[in-house]
């Protein structure tokens, strides 16, 4: 493959990208490649982030001159102790090849699966390793977004719901016209987050405000239900594309207005989603309501993000007396 699947656009994400290892015409496991990555995945975020796991994983079985039905779980093991990756990078790498190589059983072109009786370093998280913004430097980014350009009525609101919604930037990103509904003082909206996993979250009245401003402005008021509601923004011309826009572009944004409120660049979009599930934690609300806006399966993940054990830690170690 001539390019790192992990920076191409899901524009560019085909069907025809496979590794050369198996691009060849008749190889075996081309078909199965496709039938994985671009039947079963339908996340274009995940596709690119597996694709990567498995084509550095070809990639260095190729090295070392073996053919895939010549792996073995000593080699998947080798493969594992020299990948530079921490140890839940490798565990995902390791469950996405098993995966992919379980259909390559399926589909006769090996006879087992490798990475089944391979095992990885425990991992234990106590917690999550996003950063956490602070309240004020919250508050800081808001008050940089209290003009009236159609840029800033549209960053106001997308930061607005990351913030008061606890959602991820790609579902920002999958928001369309219609998702947005509800009676005035009673809106609510819609997401489409991972796993193509649908939620709904209550939208408070100042929320709903800056929301509505930005309809108004953007002239989306009577848009097609099922076009885009956030777009990328044309700046010199203060006008929008006819495109929903990226996730990353979301993730840009928002590193942008942390840069424009001196905030340190190390936070980003998902350090909002830490910060308004741990200020809930905080305050005593049920940590079921709380897995609830945060649209996770589990409540343990929910936990991952609380930094609450971390404050009280900190408090802890200052009152150490020498």
């Amino acid at each position: 493959m001539g390019r790192d699947l992990a920076v191409i656009s899901s524009k560019e994400l085909r069907e025809t990208e496979i590794p050369s290892f198996i691009a060849s015409p008749g190889h075996p496991a081309a078909t199965p490649f496709r039938d994985f990555f671009f039947g079963q995945i339908g996340n274009a975020n995940t596709q690119r982030a597996y694709c990567r796991a498995v084509e550095q994983f070809l990639t260095w079985i190729a090295a070392q001159g073996l053919a895939l039905v010549e792996i073995r779980p000593a080699d998947v093991g080798a493969y594992l102790r020299q990948h530079p990756g921490a140890t839940s990078i490798k565990k995902q790498h390791r469950s996405v090849i098993k995966q992919f190589l379980d259909l390559l059983v399926e589909r006769h072109v090996c006879l087992i699966n490798p990475p089944a009786s391979v095992k990885t370093e425990k991992l234990r998280v106590n917690q999550g390793s996003t950063p956490e913004i602070a309240k004020g430097e919250i508050r800081a980014v808001l008050e940089t977004l209290q003009g009236n350009s159609l840029s800033q009525v549209r960053d106001r609101a997308a930061i607005g719901i990351l913030v008061y919604t606890a959602c991820r930037k790609g579902a920002i990103s999958n928001l369309r016209r219609s998702d947005f509904h509800g009676r005035p003082g009673q809106r609510a909206l819609r997401f489409q987050e991972k796993g193509s996993n649908n939620q709904s979250a209550e939208v408070r009245h100042d929320l709903e405000a800056w929301v509505n401003e930005y309809i108004r402005q953007a002239g989306l008021g009577e848009a097609n239900p099922a076009s885009p509601l956030f777009r990328p923004l044309v700046r010199r011309e203060e006008r929008l594309q006819n495109r929903q826009v990226e996730a990353n572009g979301v993730g840009r944004m928002v590193k942008r207005k942390l840069r424009q409120a001196g905030i340190r660049t190390e936070l980003s979009a998902h350090s909002l989603r830490v910060a308004t599930i741990t200020d809930l934690i905080s305050q005593g609300v049920d940590i079921a309501s709380v897995q609830e806006l945060a649209g996770h399966a589990d409540a343990r993940t929910t936990k991952l993000y609380d930094r609450t054990s971390r404050r009280a830690t900190r408090n802890l170690v200052e009152r150490i007396s020498f």
